[in-house]
């Protein structure tokens, strides 16, 4: 209950913030930095030593992978129906193909599962942040008019290693194996106890609901994928590989998040279809909590 209480104070804080303009209109990307440049790669430290590599992750590895797959051909599918400008076909893709896996996924899994959970989380969601730097900005720059013809490897490669929960992740991979980082984790838990609060609070902070009717059938479109049939897909996928218990239940539960944030942002940033890309985050955030929920009471069932 505590959890709970702790999502929806978080964003309530923030959106009355926003509303009465106490803080300054980008103060958000304060908050982000710390949650980036800090509280995520302390998450990294903490939990990726702690991981039990073996095919049980499997579905963790892949479920990330099967949603953006699955995600290009829905896209197509409904493109053909509704014949998309460009701007608003890679929008939809985009803000299909990438969950929030982080900033509301480690909170809600910390809601629902407990706290001592979240590691098994880790995995699914740097595979996504790997979609997210390749084939999500791929995507943006290479429909952008702006930036057509730009698209490096250089770049791309760039963009990887110089966002800082990756690296994390990398080095908490690699110093383990020589040194025992363990004696830190008191530590590491005062600032993991940081991300979720202030992950909220940015999510209040950027939440904008207006003019959702000129943009319903879109967000339906990817509201319905994006909150039940890529985790209906990852589901398939667990059921595939034999996959059970915790670790498979909460790649599906992750799979039922809300679009990625910061790839809705870039997406907006370069024109395409902005009031689109805030609405399907700001809403996807809030029906999250009941799609989300019903996954949590089903999935036992399905894969105990």
């Amino acid at each position: 209950m505590v959890n709970f209480i702790l999502i929806f104070l978080c964003i309530s804080v923030g959106v009355i913030f926003s509303k009465l303009r106490i803080l300054p209109a980008d103060s958000h990307k304060s908050v982000n930095a710390w949650v980036l440049y800090v509280a995520l790669p302390a998450l990294a430290f903490r939990f990726v030593p702690e991981i039990n590599w073996g095919f049980h992750i499997l579905i963790s590895i892949l479920g990330p992978i099967l949603i953006c797959l699955g995600a290009y051909f829905f896209v197509q599918i409904y493109d053909r129906k509704r014949r998309l400008s460009k701007g608003s076909r890679t929008a939809l893709f985009i803000t299909c193909a990438l969950g929030n896996t982080s900033f509301i996924g480690f909170p809600m899994i910390s809601a629902f599962y407990g706290e001592g959970e979240v590691h098994h989380a880790v995995v699914f969601d740097q595979i996504t942040f790997i979609l997210f730097s390749t084939v999500g900005v791929i995507s943006i720059l290479r429909n952008s008019e702006e930036m057509a013809g730009k698209v490096t490897v250089g770049y791309i490669l760039k963009k990887i290693f110089r966002f800082p929960p990756f690296l994390a992740c990398m080095l908490a991979l690699i110093v383990p194996v020589f040194i025992d980082v363990s004696a830190a984790n008191p530590f590491l838990d005062k600032m993991v106890a940081t991300l979720s609060p202030m992950a909220l609070f940015s999510i209040g902070l950027q939440l904008k609901l207006g003019a959702i009717k000129q943009e319903w059938r879109l967000m339906s479109a990817g509201l319905f994928y994006k909150l039940l049939l890529a985790p209906a897909l990852v589901l398939s996928l667990a059921l595939l590989l034999g996959s059970s218990g915790n670790i498979a239940q909460i790649s599906v539960f992750e799979a039922g998040m809300s679009s990625h944030i910061t790839a809705s942002l870039l997406a907006s940033q370069y024109n395409m279809n902005p009031r689109y890309c805030s609405l399907v985050v700001g809403v996807g955030i809030i029906l999250s909590f009941i799609t989300s929920a019903c996954w949590y009471f089903f999935l036992p069932i399905v894969l105990p």
